[in-house]
């Protein structure tokens, strides 16, 4: 499938799901969930001399979570999405901050930004879902200011669907989810749509975060740092229970 039919694709995927992940989000920015994500992207993000505020990309904002917190911390915050339907959902959650945040339709694989202009890159479960995530990286890259830095969380999501032992695993947690009596964040959704998008990504079937060093470091970033065990951090017990075989991982680039 060629780059412009995927897009269309993922985009009409992501736009029927708007709503249940907009759910998502709201219940984060009501919980102290926010508090925690801002702690970590603080404790990573660049210093920088002087004291003007650091200038953030939020790449696949999604209903908005992160551009939220992080504006409300005092960052200026820019936030793109394929997803038309999405970019709503998020300046409608972003209420009297919507003003704040620079909201910009953008394919993360080609971004429409001048070299060197962001201090700062944060994105969640986005690259997994990319149909180039090497050229997405290189684009990046290239936003992003000399000493800023890229911060990315995200998961093996789908490997199952490759993987006999992710398989049984993914089995398992359908199990557990069930006994526990919690919802099951798979089966609430248009599973066989899902996984038909994710058969046709590169990064469904490739183990992470080793993939991702290895392209980070060829493409020029430095100072990889990777975090296997974030999510014992940021997730609930509802979402550990869910996810147990696709841990969240972060990987930090700096340039």
């Amino acid at each position: 499938m060629k780059m412009k039919e995927f897009l269309k694709e993922n985009e009409r995927y992501w736009a029927d799901r708007a709503e249940g992940y907009c759910q998502v989000n709201i219940d984060e920015l009501k919980s102290n969930k926010k508090l925690e994500w801002i702690d970590i992207i603080k404790s990573n993000a660049p210093v920088f001399a002087g004291d003007r505020r650091l200038k953030v990309l939020d790449i696949g904002c999604g209903p908005g979570f992160f551009s939220i917190i992080l504006s409300c911390a005092g960052y200026d915050v820019t936030a793109v999405d394929y997803t038309e339907e999405m970019l709503n959902k998020a300046k409608q959650n972003a209420g009297d901050l919507k003003d704040k945040i620079k909201f910009r339709r953008m394919d993360a694989h080609n971004l429409e930004f001048d070299e060197g202009q962001f201090d700062l890159i944060v994105t969640r479960n986005l690259t997994w879902n990319l149909k180039d995530p090497e050229k997405a990286y290189k684009s990046w890259y290239k936003v992003l200011r000399k000493g800023g830095k890229m911060i990315n969380f995200d998961a093996n999501w789908y490997l199952h669907l490759f993987d006999e032992e992710k398989r049984r695993e993914y089995e398992s947690d359908r199990k557990n989810v069930e006994l526990s009596g919690m919802e099951d964040h798979y089966t609430c959704t248009d599973i066989d749509s899902m996984e038909d998008l994710a058969r046709q990504v590169p990064l469904s079937k490739i183990q992470r975060p080793s993939w991702d060093r290895v392209v980070l470091d060829k493409i020029g970033f430095k100072n990889i740092k990777i975090d296997q065990n974030i999510w014992t951090k940021t997730w609930n017990e509802e979402e550990k229970l869910n996810y147990g075989s696709t841990p969240m991982f972060m990987i930090i680039g700096e340039k």
